[in-house]
């Protein structure tokens, strides 16, 4: 025997009823086969509307046809497969049921009121005409097909509206059917009879404990629930969209996740199915050959320690505390005995080890209930003082790791409050079983839904994620734009998601959680942006919890990098080639440092020296590793190595500029190249990364334009003036070239002292061939001498920063996000 139970979803209309039948029948031509049906999709909500209309005086009429027309079009629609004689019966059916709703409604109308008993009865409809067509419709296929009435079957306790079924009572009376004569059995779900008689239902999405009840007083072989959605996964696909199918579960698994918020599985409907080991198979009616989640006691063959991140909202935590609860036997006893009898069920409960307090949590709607229970339970001890007045924390959420490898793999638990406080939620309170299945925490319910997405990427997600916050989409932003986009199919086949989060210029800024189309982010930035506020852009990335959030400032803005620290106390990584950080006031410069190891945070800028060279990192692990500059010497500046090539090859400074500038090679504004102090703070750089304590004033620069050279002026017409210096720079490349050496713009370290200069290099210097936009760099050191430690390569152009920028932004990979206040 086979229980098979479909939901209002798989019957809302012809077309998917009929697959459920098709289901039902090849599942028949193999056994036995009893089919529990809900009520097809809006109809249950449809009449507890009717009813609510009845007693508030509203229109139920116009609910109770539109009730009518689903079902006779839901008939008229089968009737294609039905003889006439079964569509008169279906129609008689029908119409019976309709006048029973029509006389409940008329008595409630008159009543004003609508007791629970005649909500029960009324509710169970819908479940009832499903079950009629579908004992019509499986006839029709000439299957031989009974229906079974759940008043008469089971017998049931507790809350008319939420009632239990006495399962054993259930066995002994289903015991004394005669299941030989049919093949298909047909039951309602949903509904039950209270020790009179009367209709009770089983509460909301009852009828999974329906058919969890059925299959246990049949003794079935298996129980298949047909849904709308594939199985049970890791999390709520709704929260969390890349959740994992579960192939597998223990009872105790499907219980707990049951009880800690799983949408597709009812509370109650695993106790049954768990207490005469039945396996539960949770299916897809969509996709019948789909495999779906199976619920057992068999061995667990997934290999997964950890299989579900649950959670359940709209909690309200009651804190019971005092000096009467030290060592007064019963204390617990008076607490959760008053809240049972106000009928309220808890949803987690903690007790110091002081035994000073006891915590516990309900449902926020049930809280003014137990809190009035408890006040009447302990008035004297109120009044005493030996009781502390209730404490209540209302919109909260409970959280839960569940798994049943939990219990015999470490580090499990040290990793979920790692998650959590990744997420940026703070841990109220904290439950777990002797079992070790599952662990529990209280958080705040605004951080519920990024605490379950950050604890599923811990456990779950095999991707590695950054979110990327953009500020400056010129020539290197982007370049550095259209490099993601290109490798973000590559990358996330290596398991690497680059999401960009934020999108700033000087004017506007555009941000999104789940990344920005990349494809027109110009027009988008520009149709869509708000005005540009640096910090509100922080906190707005602090409160979205970003996985990896990384601060991408591709400006030469000294007022963007004044911000660095305040993005990293908001927990963003700073990745940039902006010189304009690391060369201000050598305390900042400090600051700078501290901030990023105060918060875990990674500080990149290999891009401001080099471009895409690895000039930071190598000279970095030198003096990591107990190495000490003595000299320095390079060639820095790949916009100056291409025009001074360009002058060994007799073209004059204004064209080599002009030619740079096309190129995308020298500064927005050329002067900050041909003055030298886009060089000088390179050397800078350098000189503080060996361990010098410089400010900029202590280079010395010597500039390409003579002082005060068209100071003021704007870049166009600075261009206009350069052909003024054209004569004097050719007079110096043709007095260096009748020394047979050319003209270098170099930067020099040497004992401490740091200079940028134009220099006569000869032929035998390894500075002599670099030109075209190639930087170089010599470092003598302890372990390099004579022969230097060279770095040689490209240097200028967007492309080839950005590369250098994109390297950095890969390095921020693996960093926990841990932020001190």
């Amino acid at each position: 025997m086979k229980v098979i139970k479909f939901g209002g979803t798989s019957l809302a209309n012809w077309s998917r009823f009929a697959q459920a039948a098709e289901i039902i029948a090849k599942a028949a031509e193999k056994e036995k086969v009893a089919a529990v049906l809900s009520a097809p999709a809006t109809i249950t909500n449809s009449l507890l509307e009717m009813m609510e209309k009845a007693v508030s005086g509203g229109d139920a009429k116009e609910t109770a046809r539109r009730i009518e027309k689903l079902f006779s079009d839901l008939f008229a629609q089968a009737g294609e497969t039905l003889l006439k004689a079964q569509q008169h019966i279906l129609q008689q059916r029908l119409q019976r049921q309709l006048d029973f709703w029509q006389r409940r409604v008329q008595g409630i109308d008159c009543l004003g009121e609508c007791p629970e008993t005649v909500t029960a009865a009324v509710a169970v409809g819908g479940e009832y005409m499903s079950a009629a067509l579908m004992e019509q419709v499986m006839l029709a296929r000439g299957l031989s097909c009974i229906r079974l009435d759940p008043v008469e079957l089971f017998p049931a306790y507790g809350p008319t509206l939420d009632a239990i079924v006495d399962v054993e009572k259930g066995r002994k009376i289903c015991s004394g059917l005669d299941l030989s004569a049919h093949q298909v059995f047909i039951m309602p779900g949903f509904a039950a009879a209270d020790r009179s008689g009367r209709v009770v239902t089983l509460g909301r999405n009852g009828s999974d404990y329906s058919a969890a009840v059925l299959a246990a007083c049949l003794s079935a072989d298996s129980c298949e629930i047909w849904t709308d959605v594939d199985g049970v996964f890791s999390a709520d696909p709704r929260l969390v969209p890349n959740a994992m199918l579960l192939p597998q579960l223990s009872y105790q698994e499907a219980m707990e996740m049951s009880y800690f918020g799983a949408k597709v599985l009812h509370p109650k409907t695993i106790a049954p199915i768990a207490q005469y080991h039945i396996p539960c198979w949770i299916k897809n009616s969509f996709k019948p050959d789909f495999p779906g989640t199976l619920i057992s006691s068999r061995t667990d063959t997934t290999g997964m320690r950890v299989k579900a991140i649950s959670y359940l909202d709209n909690m309200t935590m009651f804190n019971v505390s005092g000096p009467g609860m030290k060592g007064m036997v019963g204390m617990a006893s008076r607490v959760f005995g008053a809240i049972s009898r106000a009928g309220v069920s808890l949803s987690m409960i903690t007790q110091s080890s002081s035994e000073y307090s006891i915590c516990f949590c309900v449902s926020s709607d049930r809280a003014a209930t137990v809190e009035q229970a408890l006040v009447a339970e302990f008035e004297l001890e109120l009044q005493s003082e030996f009781l502390e007045p209730f404490e209540m924390m209302h919109g909260l959420a409970i959280v839960s790791l569940i798994g049943d490898g939990m219990r015999t793999h470490k580090g499990l638990a040290a990793r979920f409050f790692t998650a959590l406080a990744r997420s940026g939620a703070n841990v109220i309170a904290i439950a777990q079983g002797s079992s070790e299945r599952s662990i529990s925490v209280v958080i705040d319910q605004k951080k519920a839904v990024q605490a379950v997405s950050g604890c599923h990427q811990v456990f779950f997600d095999v991707q590695q994620y950054i979110d990327v916050l953009l500020v400056g989409c010129g020539n290197v932003g982007a370049a550095l734009l259209r490099q993601i986009a290109q490798q973000q199919k590559p990358l996330q086949r290596q398991q690497i998601s680059i999401r960009v989060c934020a999108i700033a210029n000087s004017r506007k800024m555009l941000v999104n959680p789940k990344g920005i189309v990349l494809a027109g982010w110009r027009e988008t930035l520009d149709k869509d942006g708000e005005p540009v506020d640096l910090p509100a852009m922080f906190a707005w990335a602090l409160d979205q919890q970003l996985v990896n959030p990384v601060f991408m400032d591709c400006t030469s803005s000294q007022a963007v990098a004044d911000l660095y620290v305040q993005a990293m106390n908001a927990g963003l990584h700073v990745v940039t080639p902006n010189k304009k950080a690391n060369t201000r006031d050598y305390s900042y410069y400090l600051e700078l440092r501290e901030a990023a190891l105060r918060q875990r945070r990674q500080f990149l800028y290999e891009a401001t020296v080099g471009a895409g060279l690895p000039v930071i990192d190598n000279l970095k692990k030198l003096i990591y590793a107990g190495d000490e500059l003595y000299r320095f010497q390079g060639i820095l500046s790949g916009s100056l190595s291409f025009i001074f090539g360009k002058l060994d090859e007799g073209v004059s400074l204004t064209e080599a500029t002009r030619v740079a500038r096309e190129k995308g090679f020298t500064e927005p504004d050329p002067r900050d190249d041909l003055s030298g102090m886009d060089v000088a703070r390179k050397v800078l750089i350098l000189a503080r990364e060996a361990g010098y304590a410089m400010e900029l004033s202590d280079v010395i620069v010597e500039s390409i334009l003579p002082a005060g050279f068209a100071a003021g002026t704007a870049v166009e017409e600075f261009m206009q003036h350069l052909p003024e210096l054209d004569s004097m720079v050719a007079e110096k490349v043709a007095a260096a070239r009748a020394k047979n050496c050319v003209l270098r713009y170099v930067g020099e370290i040497d004992q401490g002292v740091c200079r940028v200069l134009v220099r006569e290099v000869g032929i035998g210097d390894p500075l002599y061939p670099v030109k075209g936009g190639e930087n170089a760099l010599a470092f003598y050191s302890r372990y390099y001498q004579p022969i230097p430690f060279v770095l040689r390569g490209y240097g200028a152009g967007n492309e080839v920063t950005a590369a250098g920028v994109f390297a950095d932004l890969l390095r921020t990979l693996n960093w926990a996000r841990e932020v001190t206040s």
